[in-house]
């Protein structure tokens, strides 16, 4: 299963989605507090608290009219007392009325369907007070009636029935207020507790989202320190350091940021060696072409006059030793020719024509020149060569030289003798390998690293030229050559050449050198 990709942009999208969700939870809970907080309010400023004062009203007037029937039958002029009463009874069914639309107005079932039921329960005794309050017309009528007549017995009786049914109905509406005030009183209580809670929650949610922000904060900085690295690594190559550096794992942008910018640090690392290999090579070049053209003049005067003498000497029937002198001489006069053409060879080496050629035929023509010079040297060459070989575009006359090269130091690395293994492969990545083994000591790693150095030789008579000139060669023809230790001992020397592609054929750039493929069993 492919591990989902995690982008940098998304992680502190998420991050700063969490904070945000901390902070709406925290602004929420405030909006539901203030809202119930303000439908208390509302609740006590518009329903109970003017239904509180309409049934203060109506027991007002209950206290009236009991006021006035307590000491009525006593008055020096009852007509007084009865007007009084008469006003209050005829203001009775308003006041009611006012109740009754103040809990219809105040307490509706759309703010609390509870406060909707406790409206029905005192609109409903209210109502019943009042059926009950008129019933006493009569009562009142028989009160008045004894009074004017001076029944003092009757208008006592009268009076006792209609103060204790009043008294009644105040209780009633005190017991109704009574309700009323200990809703106002939950209400106020409610607020109270809700407002403590509401603190607290408020202050848990505001630790909880700072607690969050700093979580957040710390998870930025974490996924965006690799770009710090990055800057401080760009830094550091600015100032001149290219060593290769570890990358730490990462699936984000920052990661393949990090991971092209050391690869761009490795591609300038090895410009800058091919760079100075380059330069290296120029200045070997116009060294060798100077000393070759100063040294090659002399030589040649020298070769005549040695021909010259050597004549000389036979005509004069010279002594086996001065002809063993002449002999020497010419010999290291010829060494030198051939050291002078080797490093004019580096210092005019012509760039290759490509042209579409079967390595394997280049290859068994090259054995069968060597096998004599191998064999005299008490060697031996064995050839192997694959089926189905591509073609490739190669100079066979470089090509030629390049393997002549490895194979006559094969044959050098083993001077008690042994076997020179030339094998001609399909490459695994498409092309062609060519193989080189022998079966000598084999080359130290330390001293692998450097033998296609110019003028590196393990040889007490070598110039270090020809292993360079050969990988020269094999990195004009866009091939790549590697030398690796041979399992059982020994030395491989491994050229790959890429197949041919139709746009090769005569085009002598030199190119980077493709990845040498792994060696083969």
């Amino acid at each position: 299963m492919t591990r989902r990709r995690r982008t940098v942009a998304g992680r502190l999208l998420a991050s700063f989605l969490l904070v945000l969700g901390a902070f709406a939870v925290t602004v929420g809970w405030s909006v539901l507090s203030l809202r119930a907080a303000a439908r208390d309010s509302e609740l006590l400023r518009g329903g109970y608290a003017p239904l509180l004062l309409r049934i203060g009203e109506a027991l007002a007037e209950q206290n009236v009219i009991n006021a006035q029937l307590n000491h009525i039958t006593a008055a020096k002029n009852p007509r007084d007392a009865r007007e009084w009463i008469d006003t209050a009874r005829r203001t009775r069914p308003v006041t009611f009325a006012h109740v009754r639309e103040a809990a219809d107005r105040g307490l509706s079932d759309a703010v609390d369907p509870e406060v909707g039921g406790f409206r029905v329960e005192v609109v409903g005794e209210v109502i019943a007070i009042e059926r009950s309050l008129v019933a006493d017309s009569e009562r009142f009528g028989a009160l008045f009636q004894a009074l004017a007549v001076g029944d003092a017995d009757a208008a006592e009786r009268a009076r006792d029935e209609l103060v204790k049914r009043e008294t009644e109905a105040a209780q009633r509406l005190r017991g109704v207020r009574g309700r009323v005030e200990d809703r106002m009183e939950s209400l106020t209580l409610g607020a109270q507790r809700r407002e403590r809670d509401s603190m607290r929650a408020l202050a848990g949610l505001a630790i909880v989202t700072a607690i969050v922000g700093i979580v957040t904060s710390i998870y930025a900085r974490r996924v965006l320190a690799p770009l710090s690295a990055v800057t401080r690594r760009a830094e550091a190559v600015a100032e001149g350091d290219l060593t290769p550096r570890e990358i730490a794992p990462s699936s984000d942008e920052i990661g393949d940021l990090a991971a092209t910018f050391e690869g761009m640090v490795a591609a300038i690392q090895r410009a800058r060696q091919e760079l100075v290999h380059a330069e290296r090579l120029a200045t070997i070049g116009k060294m060798a072409a100077h000393v070759t053209h100063e040294i090659r003049n002399p030589l040649s005067s020298i070769g005549l006059n040695l021909e010259l003498l050597e004549e000389e000497l036979v005509a004069d029937d010279a002594g086996a030793e001065a002809k063993q002198l002449l002999a020497a001489i010419k010999g290291e006069v010829d060494r030198l020719s051939r050291i002078a053409e080797q490093y004019l060879s580096v210092a005019r080496r012509p760039a290759p024509r490509l042209e579409r050629e079967r390595v394997d035929d280049l290859v068994r023509e090259l054995v069968a020149f060597v096998r004599p010079e191998v064999e005299r040297a008490g060697a031996t060459v064995r050839l192997a060569v694959d089926e189905g070989l591509p073609d490739v575009a190669l100079d066979e006359a470089q090509i030629r030289q390049a393997l002549l090269n490895l194979v006559r130091n094969a044959r050098e690395a083993m001077p008690r003798g042994g076997a020179v293994w030339i094998s001609v492969r399909s490459a695994a990545g498409g092309g062609v390998d060519v193989l080189v083994d022998d079966e000598g000591a084999g080359i130290p790693d330390d001293v692998r690293a450097s033998i296609f150095d110019p003028f590196f030789t393990t040889k007490q008579r070598g110039t270090g030229l020809g292993l360079a000139v050969t990988r020269e060669i094999v990195e004009a023809h866009r091939g790549a050559i590697a030398c690796e230790a041979r399992e059982g001992g020994g030395t491989r020397f491994r050229i790959h050449l890429p197949a041919f592609d139709g746009a090769s054929a005569d085009d002598t750039r030199t190119p980077a050198a493709p990845p040498v493929a792994a060696p083969r069993a």
